[in-house]
């Protein structure tokens, strides 16, 4: 991959004055032939395979910043969603392999390791019961570790008896993390039409039908986006269109080099570019300050699907140019807590749930880090998660909720997490509930375009 000098210096332009950067190299392995009936050999298989695998992963993404100069925010690890490693073994608390992935990360110094996680979009098996009933407490007694549980799908519905026990299960890692303002929670997604290849947390998850080992890069640039957009102040949208996109292809042709060179070192296969923009708490990387700059006088304001849809789109077309292995979310990130601009348009009101929850019809993913009251009902939770995966499956998109219920702690008030978790203020929910047609259960059955073959 060859650049010319004018596009080497406009690249170091944008790593040191708009906060360009690799927000995360993901390393995707297979755990599918760990499974044993003993747990205690099975864990101990799993921890043999990621250390060949991943040893080096931490020490390879160093050098390749020092040698490169680029940013590379993240070192993390996905693996089989470990309801189909951990079933085998008979045990009944899933626990310890949360815990075991949890002294991985640490020994290796990754930020996170993403796949304590079941698919149950058409229904459970007891191996998916037991994982969602030990996320609350698997939360609680580790640091790194990420869960994520599918509940629909565009071909198959929604699993509306998983969407009533994730309501359930959210708010009991809240009590089990009520000392660290529910921080549980932030590691916990529930997803519709979940990605195999997705190397952002807390979704993250190696799918069945991916390789033995994968590279997968998330690339992100919301402050170059938004210099591009200042740049176009005034002229048409198309023309700001336009040079979003040209500014995204550039972003995007930086990180396939990462990601490439990550798995050429590290010997293994590479996977993914995920092109979303995904915001950090820091000044001059939002995602709702690139909306304010489109001409939005703050993120929520009448206008701001619309934009929001524009930017998704733009970023896409561009970075499809740029490489032929996009995948995972690629899009837009609008999380609350992550966004300096989104956690200011909470505070002066431009924004609500209910806002927050049309704009996930365009973006990449959903209702994220997102603080609620503490008292809220697990139905109604379960009620918000519904809607947002029924407009995943109806879309045909990725649409995800990661809710924190703030124990203690009711609207206006802050939840803080630090680092790239960052705070909020609690958000109002409506106080109509929604009780009765959640302890309904069964399956929201799939549209009629899912049936397709």
């Amino acid at each position: 991959m060859l650049f010319s000098p004018n596009e080497i210096q406009e690249t170091v332009n944008m790593f040191m004055r708009q906060k360009l950067d690799v927000r995360a190299i993901t390393m995707g392995i297979s755990l599918r032939d760990c499974a044993c009936a003993d747990g205690k050999e099975s864990r101990r298989r799993m921890y043999d395979k990621i250390m060949h695998y991943a040893g080096k992963l931490v020490t390879t993404g160093q050098d390749i910043e020092k040698e490169f100069g680029v940013p590379i925010i993240n070192k993390r690890i996905s693996v089989t969603p470990i309801s189909l490693v951990a079933e085998a073994s008979g045990e009944q608390d899933f626990t310890e392999w949360a815990v075991t992935l949890d002294s991985i990360a640490k020994e290796l110094n990754v930020d996170f390791v993403g796949g304590f996680s079941a698919l149950v979009q058409k229904g459970m098996t007891p191996g998916d019961q037991i994982l969602m009933q030990s996320i609350p407490h698997a939360m609680a007694v580790t640091d790194r570790v990420c869960a994520s549980v599918n509940v629909g799908t565009t071909k198959s519905g929604i699993n509306m008896d998983a969407v009533k026990m994730m309501g359930d299960i959210l708010k009991k890692t809240a009590e089990a993390t009520k000392d660290r303002d529910s921080l549980g929670c932030a590691k916990v997604v529930v997803f519709c039409n979940a990605p195999e290849d997705n190397p952002f947390m807390a979704g993250a998850f190696h799918g069945v039908g991916e390789a033995e080992a994968v590279i997968n890069v998330g690339v992100s640039g919301p402050g170059v986006i938004l210099a591009a957009a200042r740049e176009y102040k005034g002229q048409p949208i198309d023309v700001l269109a336009d040079g979003i996109k040209k500014m995204a292809f550039k972003i995007t042709r930086m990180g396939q080099l990462v990601g490439m060179e990550a798995a050429a070192r590290l010997g293994v296969q590479f996977g993914i570019l995920d092109l979303s923009l995904a915001p950090t708490p820091a000044v001059g990387d939002s995602v709702a300050r690139i909306l304010e700059e489109c001409g939005i006088e703050g993120a929520g304001a009448p206008g701001t699907t619309a934009a929001l849809a524009m930017l998704t789109d733009m970023v896409k077309k561009g970075g499809v140019m740029a490489s032929t292995s996009v995948g995972g979310l690629s899009g837009a990130f609008i999380p609350v807590s992550e966004d300096e601009g989104m956690i200011n348009a909470v505070k002066q009101g431009s924004i609500n749930l209910e806002k927050l929850e049309a704009m996930t019809c365009v973006c990449s993913v959903g209702l994220d880090m997102i603080a609620i009251p503490g008292d809220t009902p697990a139905t109604t939770i379960s009620g918000i998660i519904a809607d947002e995966m029924a407009i995943g499956m109806v879309n045909n998109k990725t649409t995800a909720v990661r809710l924190i219920p703030a124990l203690g702690k009711k609207a206006g008030e802050w939840v803080e997490f630090g680092g790239l978790l960052g705070g909020m203020p609690v958000m109002s929910v409506s106080r109509f509930g929604c009780a009765d047609f959640i302890n309904r259960g069964g399956r929201i059955p799939a549209p009629i375009h899912s049936f397709r073959n």
